[in-house]
């Protein structure tokens, strides 16, 4: 064998040994991220830890003190489905994001609509229901409404959820109106109820309840909610396992009509509030 011909020999043999070594590291890598992933975490831990907030009625206590609602059946059937227990983490909406982001749970469960600004600090999966913003308004105040265009004027006052899209859709669908912003939404609630305020917007189908609980004082100016919006469940961003797995788990609820059937239970009948408090 001439020189050149044990040149190319010895490059092509420094070559393949480099390619094993990509592949190992690759390996080593691989192995490395799904060890220390969120769902190998929940896996090792048996507990899946969820962050939400209250909001009727996605999430809410009944008599026993015992968190009942949508997003609280959707937990509930993602622990069953992964093997482990469920543990709520009860976290103010506005400081949510930044509670999942420092770990204090592995995930966020919450009827968050996926929004641009969120998704920079945050992964979500795929949707699993959409919603949208509503409204509800006190007849007395703003009587035979019956558009977002009677609630644009400057002379309406609009109660929200400070933090919320629904907060975001009152000001860009009605930016003359005079927004009350409140940690909460019965304080927006009772902030209209007691004639404060003259409409309340959130995500649907909470306006609507509030119409059929209190009819002689509050009223629904059109029925179908305003906007169409995603909602997914968020995650901490780069960890790939816990998102497909997530993601596949969405497409076989949705596929057995479970979503679906809770989302119709919780949203379109009242069947569940008499185990309120």
């Amino acid at each position: 064998m001439n020189t050149q011909a044990k040149s190319i020999c010895a490059v092509l043999m420094a070559l393949v040994l480099l390619l094993f070594a990509v592949a190992a590291h690759a390996g080593d890598t691989s192995r490395q991220l799904t060890e220390e992933s969120t769902l190998t975490t929940i896996q090792k831990r048996g507990t899946l830890r969820v962050g939400m907030d209250t909001f009727v009625p996605w999430a809410m206590k009944d008599k026993t003190g015992t968190f009942i609602g949508f997003e609280i059946d959707v937990a509930r059937r993602l622990a069953k489905d992964m093997g482990v227990d469920v543990e709520f983490v009860p976290t103010s909406w506005d400081g949510i994001i930044p509670a999942l982001l420092a770990g204090k749970f592995d995930l966020l469960i919450g009827g968050m609509s996926i929004r641009p600004d969120r998704a920079v600090k945050v992964n979500f999966t795929i949707p699993y229901y959409s919603t949208g913003m509503s409204i509800v308004a006190h007849k007395k105040n703003a009587p035979g409404f019956s558009s977002l265009d009677d609630f644009n004027s400057k002379d309406i006052t609009i109660a929200a959820r400070k933090g919320t899209t629904a907060a975001k859709a009152a000001q860009k669908y009605m930016p003359n109106a005079r927004m009350k912003l409140f940690n909460k939404e019965p304080q927006a609630v009772q902030e209209l109820l007691n004639g404060r305020a003259d409409a309340f917007v959130s995500m649907a189908p909470l306006p609507a309840q509030e119409a059929i609980k209190h009819p002689e004082k509050l009223y629904m100016p059109f029925e179908e909610p305003f906007t169409n919006e995603p909602n997914a469940i968020a995650v901490r961003k780069g960890d790939i396992d816990i998102l497909n797995f997530l993601d596949s788990w969405i497409r076989v609820v949705r596929a057995e009509g479970w979503i679906q059937e809770r989302q119709y239970y919780w949203f379109n009948t009242m069947d569940w509030q008499d185990q309120l408090q």
